[in-house]
């Protein structure tokens, strides 16, 4: 049976988060390294429309500049979007893992349970063997018996019964089998 460590997909997720979020700040420094000398200074300008202006004209002189600062910009969006995913599957992952743990006991407490189960149909075989051999030898002492004591020597053979268990595949159950 596969055996949890319950700590290796808390430790994976988090140190994937870590990297991440690192990679972000490595984007985001870059970012700035590339619009220090290149940002348009919001008190030069008197009016939103002269600001919204004076960046497009930024953005029409350096080209390239913008288009890398936009890649740099979906990159940072994207990794963050992992690291959004990554946070919710960490946060999913106590309830995944007492689940797993749940199974683990389920499937040992069956395996348990098929031991024991095994031995009362092995137990209940021979106590039926028994209680035939028994049945025999009232059924030979019988007459004598009635002769000399004016009763039976055995009675009840019609109604002995041993327990079975029996399983239909997921439901067990014991029954009483008549000898």
């Amino acid at each position: 049976m596969k055996q949890l460590n319950p700590g290796w997909p808390l430790e994976q997720i988090q140190s994937e988060i870590a990297a991440l979020k690192s990679e972000i700040q490595v984007l985001q420094q870059e970012r700035a390294d590339l619009t220090i000398n290149h940002d348009v200074m919001a008190s030069e300008y008197d009016s939103p429309l002269a600001m919204v202006q004076a960046y497009r004209l930024q953005a029409r002189e350096n080209p390239q500049l913008s288009a890398e600062l936009k890649g740099i910009d979906d990159a940072i969006a994207a990794l963050k979007s992992q690291v959004q995913h990554k946070q919710t599957e960490l946060a999913q992952l106590p309830r995944k893992t007492q689940l797993i743990r749940q199974q683990q006991q389920l499937e040992e407490a069956k395996e348990l349970a098929q031991v024991h189960a095994e031995r009362i149909n092995e137990l209940a075989g021979e106590l039926a063997k028994e209680i035939r051999s028994l049945k025999a030898c009232a059924d030979h002492l019988s007459p004598l018996y009635w002769q000399i004591y004016y009763k039976p020597f055995i009675t009840g053979f019609k109604t002995i019964s041993v327990p079975y268990v029996r399983s239909d595949g997921e439901v067990w159950m014991i029954v009483n089998r008549i000898i």
